[in-house]
């Protein structure tokens, strides 16, 4: 396919220490998923940025077990059809306070700091792709819209519904998600993401002097961890993690209670539904203990469809044109784009910053990264040939 230089910008020019500081100004104000108030201060802080261009903002307010969002949207007179949408999130794993202990830092190419990798960069690097095309009151080919979540460290409980419908408006969707692997990669694929709790309840009794009389909720939970634990070796397309256990009383008291927490992982929906189904089918194998199964598909994978890979194919193409590296990968972590996904709108991932240590200490993204990745970004809202291609030349409206 051929891209048309004027609805691209080179790499040289996205200002990437201009574009770093933006992005620290975003991680030293912290948002931890259960501080909706500290949320609703970056969000804040969003819409100031905001003010006086020609961009609807909608608030939706944080709610019990979940953050604020918020819904900026580009359509100056005369674009039509559906959006490009952006849709990233804000909150972060990391405590209120982990910032004094771990304040942001430059190191050579590295800029660390708590949420910066996962995934603030790319956030904010979609927001400012928003704010500079809407400040220089240029027209894109389409509506753009940006999505901030407040709740995806938490599985998106009540931003779902937002999410769909805006997907369901969509033309396609880009995940500003960190990139991992070599710099230049997205995300085509994803796991799809199941949460489980086996209780098994026995009953008690004294170790020594009535063991027989007790019924072990430990030992059936045992037994359950261990064959829970081998699907990963059975099952191709699935992956199982008892990740925590607990239960008992005393080491002389036969244990009546006993509880696991399970992650599933699986490829596709086939695979996801079908284990499912036997993950709370499971029954209890010892005498006169009840066995209790709850759970269900969080995330749904994320597959790649011939949609996704008309997409990939048309980022490829523009990466080509901006002399970028471009590849492709298929993470096991799930993402808002994982809803997306399933109800076959078009959706590249992974658009964020490279870099490593997402939920983990040593945090970071790349500075080299970020003028690629911006310039990437704005090609993808801006080149009619790019959006042509990626929907299959058909227009979507």
């Amino acid at each position: 396919m051929t891209i048309s230089d004027k609805d691209i910008l080179p790499v040289d020019a996205f200002d990437a220490e201009e574009l770093a500081r933006g992005i620290v100004s975003w991680v030293e104000l912290e948002t931890p998923s259960e501080r909706n108030d500290l949320i609703d201060l970056l969000l804040d802080k969003v819409e100031a940025d905001f003010e006086g261009l020609p961009v609807a903002r909608r608030r939706i307010p944080g709610a019990e077990g979940g953050g604020g969002q918020l819904i900026l949207t580009y359509a100056p007179e005369g674009v039509t059809g559906k959006p490009v949408t952006f849709m990233g999130h804000i909150d972060t794993v990391w405590p209120h306070g982990t910032l004094a202990d771990r304040p942001v830092r430059r190191d050579g190419d590295k800029l660390h700091g708590p949420g910066i990798f996962d995934m603030k960069a790319g956030s904010y690097l979609a927001t400012e792709t928003l704010r500079r095309i809407a400040s220089r009151g240029l027209v894109p080919p389409r509506p753009v819209v940006v999505y901030l979540n407040g709740d995806e460290e938490t599985g998106s409980y009540v931003s779902r519904p937002t999410i769909e419908a805006l997907a369901q408006e969509a033309a396609f969707v880009l995940v500003p998600e960190p990139s991992f692997e070599a710099p230049g990669t997205v995300i085509t694929a994803r796991k799809g993401v199941s949460h489980f709790t086996l209780t098994a309840h026995g009953r008690s009794s004294h170790a020594g002097g009535s063991l027989s009389e007790g019924r072990n909720a430990i030992r059936e939970i045992a037994r359950h961890t261990l064959e829970i634990e081998a699907l990963t070796e059975l099952e191709p397309n699935a992956s199982f993690n008892v990740g925590t256990i607990s239960g008992g009383l005393r080491n002389n008291v036969v244990p009546d209670l006993c509880r696991i927490e399970v992650d599933m992982r699986a490829n596709d929906t086939a695979t996801a539904e079908r284990m499912v189904k036997a993950m709370l089918s499971r029954k209890a194998y010892g005498p006169d203990i009840r066995l209790e199964v709850e759970g269900c598909i969080n995330r749904p994978p994320f597959e790649r469809t011939p949609a996704v890979v008309r997409l990939y194919d048309a980022t490829c193409a523009l990466a080509e044109k901006l002399s970028l590296p471009i590849d492709e990968t298929h993470r096991g972590g799930a993402s808002d784009g994982n809803f997306v996904a399933a109800l076959g709108i078009p959706i590249i991932d992974g658009l964020g910053c490279s870099g490593a240590g997402a939920h983990a200490l040593h945090e970071h993204i790349l500075v080299s990264t970020i003028a690629p990745r911006a310039a990437l970004m704005y090609g993808l809202v801006m080149s009619r040939d790019v959006q042509s291609a990626a929907l299959g030349n058909v227009s979507a409206t």
